[in-house]
């Protein structure tokens, strides 16, 4: 199976997680928010998939283009 890497837009500090590994998610389903400049982002999931690897934590500082999670599609 193809693998989808989700990795950050974003320089920010991850806020929430909003899923765990082993969840199925489609396209669009938030998968974590990281703020940046006072505001809140959504990390949307860009294909339907399963959730192998969660590479971030909350609170943890991100910046562009560093892997934030792993979807099975």
């Amino acid at each position: 199976m193809a693998q989808e890497i989700i990795e950050a837009p974003i320089t920010g500090t991850v806020i929430s997680i909003e899923v765990s590994v082993g969840d199925k998610v489609e396209e669009g389903d938030v998968l974590l928010y990281i703020e940046s400049m006072k505001m809140e982002n959504p990390i949307m999931a860009p294909v339907a998939g399963t959730v192998t690897e969660i590479k971030v934590s909350a609170q943890q500082v991100v910046e562009t283009g560093n892997h934030l999670a792993t979807l099975e599609v």
